[in-house]
């Protein structure tokens, strides 16, 4: 499980295939730079982008650090096939503050930023999903988007989409991977986990009875 709040901005310096077959996943190598790993050992898991992942190579001395991707989690996400730069939030533990609010690490979606543009001294962020994962956003509930716990200011379902919109603060543009992206990229995105279990308790207005 994790937070959200994204301890530091890392970077994809490589990626291999794990094999030759068409359904290869592959061995990213992790730059964590300001990211501390003093603490963390083999099998312990680090969030990019949201991804939860499995630590499979560590050099504690370089800050580095190397994570298998399955050809299955490639299909789920977006920005773990190739180089660039990667959120990162390491396991949270009992003992730590929820400064955001709980986290899986499990993708549930890819989603696409329509725009991000200044509006004052924050920005506005706003992402287009696919319409399905209405139900699952509130206004003023949580969101995440490449792993960070951001809130959703308003909703709104235009065609086969639904759209977010989304406040940033400079301090999050500053700190997480906001700062590279721009209208048209795609991220990762998971539903609040209260709101996956509550729906499931609920019948789906959708579904035909």
């Amino acid at each position: 499980m994790f937070t959200g709040i994204i301890a530091a901005v890392g970077q994809i310096m490589r990626v291999a295939p794990l094999s030759n077959s068409p359904q290869s996943g592959v061995r990213l190598d992790i730059n964590a730079v300001d990211l501390d790993l003093s603490d963390v050992a083999l099998g312990d898991s680090i969030a990019l982008n949201g991804a939860c992942m499995t630590v499979v190579a560590l050099d504690v001395k370089k800050n580095t650090f190397a994570v298998d991707v399955s050809h299955e989690s490639l299909s789920k996400t977006s920005s773990l096939d190739t180089v660039g730069y990667v959120n990162l939030e390491k396991a949270m533990r009992l003992s730590d503050r929820l400064g955001g609010h709980l986290v899986s690490g499990h993708v549930d979606d890819v989603a696409r930023i329509v725009s991000l543009e200044p509006v004052g001294e924050s920005y506005e962020l706003i992402i287009a999903a696919p319409v399905t994962w209405r139900r699952f956003v509130a206004d003023k509930g949580s969101v995440t988007i490449h792993g960070t716990s951001l809130t959703a200011n308003r909703t709104w379902v235009d065609g086969d989409e639904v759209f977010v919109s989304i406040n940033l603060i400079p301090h999050t543009i500053r700190h997480t991977v906001f700062q590279y992206l721009k209208a048209g990229d795609r991220v990762n995105l998971e539903i609040d986990l209260l709101a996956r279990y509550i729906a499931q308790l609920l019948p789906n207005p959708n579904e035909s009875k």
